[in-house]
């Protein structure tokens, strides 16, 4: 069965929480309007910076503070490319943190759809009171098997192709 666009752009999210370098959580986020992809993130250091995966995190009260959040790269993707975010639909893996909330909101995302939740009430509640609509999503099994041996007209390449 073909998914569903949240399913779609939820799973669009999964495959960026694979880019993830803070080993503490690994988390994608997906910003879409009208059905098109406007940014994404994960959690990763700063642009330049060591990442948590080379350099260790560097927690304080028991968050890392090396990284930022998906939300807030995907945001300061848009940003940096001069993208409004204004009535968009923010996919992530998991339910943002109260900061992320806010800086969502601020950005004029009208939705936001997650697969697994935060550990924060704080969050959901700032979407709330801001009237964002939140939408838990679960997802289906796959039905696609990315091994090339299972498909007859793939063609494998040599390492002397490359």
């Amino acid at each position: 069965m073909r998914p569903s666009w949240d399913q779609y752009f939820l799973k669009l999210a999964m495959l960026a929480s694979e880019r993830a370098t803070c080993p503490r959580m690994h988390c994608g986020c997906v910003i879409v309007r009208d059905k098109h992809v406007l940014a994404t993130g994960y959690n990763g250091s700063l642009p330049g910076l060591p990442h948590c995966d080379e350099a260790g995190c560097l927690l304080v009260d028991g968050h890392c503070i090396r990284t930022n959040h998906a939300e807030m790269n995907a945001v300061c993707q848009a940003a940096r490319n001069g993208i409004s975010l204004n009535g968009a639909t923010a996919y992530i893996t998991n339910m943002p943190c109260p900061n992320c909330a806010k800086a969502l909101v601020s950005t004029g995302i009208r939705r936001v759809v997650v697969f697994s939740d935060y550990r924060s009430g704080y969050a959901a509640q700032f979407l709330k009171e801001a009237d964002v609509r939140l939408d838990r999503v679960s997802m289906p099994e796959t039905r696609i098997r990315y091994d090339l041996d299972s498909y007859p007209s793939a063609v494998k390449f040599d390492d002397d192709r490359r």
